[in-house]
């Protein structure tokens, strides 16, 4: 049985098995079993889960990366394309892109399926995803994409949860929680160390409303949290009323990359997310050159790193 028939297996088991106190350990073992059978395919030692081949080799450069992910067609070369001054090859037949990083995602992905697993390890290491979306069908989209992501140990828009697992030698497993315990018991937390052969260890959760995919999260350790902007393109294909409607969705910017409506918004949300800031040299005795900005991370402009950003050897010859 192939890795990834184990994982239908199990989700099969958990869709059919009624969560109360007597299943509570029985489903902590079954999400621990899944997050270990989904590592194997993040980083699989051998086959199993298919989606072998060459990988994307994405130099990171610049002060943060920021990666395009959604389905075949949906506007995602056009807007790279314009958005960074580059041409990329494109057509209204799927999958098209010849020039540029293939993002191109397909449902089982993350399973291996069209070489998905080489396309989501490019999107753990960005600052910002950028979730293109045809307007036409967003949510049914957004949901599949979701969920790939997710499989593949990528939180969207999320802090890593606040609890603290510590191993120890001797003493069981002593659980201490500062909030109540709403999505998760003793029980389960127990079943999900146990199925990670820890027998013992303190465990504090100081998370509201935590859950046991929380737990799995912290212990697995492999997991990255990065924010997320939803592009609603092809705006200029629906109605005002519509569009009105497409504006109720959480981390969503509604646009036109063809006729390139609204994308100024795009761009300020995306400064915004990342939290850039631009910083203006002034020559001595000359007025603030405003026209070549050094863009820097807040928390991270101090004279150092605006002085690395330029060259490292600068930073090293300051007094």
């Amino acid at each position: 049985m192939t890795t990834v028939q184990k994982i239908k297996e199990i989700e099969d088991e958990m869709a059919k098995t009624q969560k109360n106190k007597a299943t509570s350990y029985h489903l902590g073992q079954l999400k621990a079993k899944l997050a270990k059978l989904r590592r194997e395919l993040i980083s699989p030692s051998s086959g199993g889960g298919g989606g072998g081949g060459i990988g994307f080799d994405v130099a990171r450069t610049g002060i943060a990366t920021v990666g395009f992910v959604g389905f075949p067609s949906v506007g995602k070369s056009t807007l790279m394309s314009k958005l960074t001054g580059t041409h990329s090859e494109v057509s209204e037949i799927d999958f098209t892109t010849l020039t540029t990083v293939p993002a191109g995602i397909i449902e089982g992905a993350n399973d291996g399926r069209g070489r998905g697993r080489q396309v989501i390890a490019v999107a753990r290491t960005c600052n910002l995803i950028f979730i293109v979306l045809d307007v036409l069908k967003p949510l049914g989209d957004k949901k599949i994409i979701e969920s790939e992501l997710e499989g593949f140990g990528i939180r969207l828009n999320k802090k890593p949860p606040s609890i603290i697992v510590r191993k120890k030698e001797k003493g069981g497993i002593a659980i201490t929680n500062t909030v109540p315990l709403t999505n998760i018991d003793h029980d389960e937390i127990k079943a999900i160390l146990s199925e990670y052969r820890i027998s013992n260890a303190d465990v504090a959760i100081r998370e509201p409303n935590a859950t046991a995919d929380d737990l799995v999260d912290v212990v697995e350790g492999n997991r990255v949290y990065i924010p997320a902007l939803y592009v609603l393109n092809k705006i200029d294909a629906i109605s005002i009323e519509e569009l009105d409607l497409l504006y109720k969705i959480p981390m969503s910017v509604p646009i036109s990359s063809r006729e390139w409506l609204n994308v100024d918004e795009l761009i300020d949300k995306m400064w915004e997310t990342l939290d850039l800031v631009r910083v203006y040299t002034k020559p001595r005795g000359l007025p603030p050159d405003y026209s070549q900005p050094v863009v820097l991370r807040r928390g991270k402009c101090c004279v150092e790193d605006f002085c690395s950003s330029i060259h490292k050897e600068i930073a090293k010859q300051m007094k």
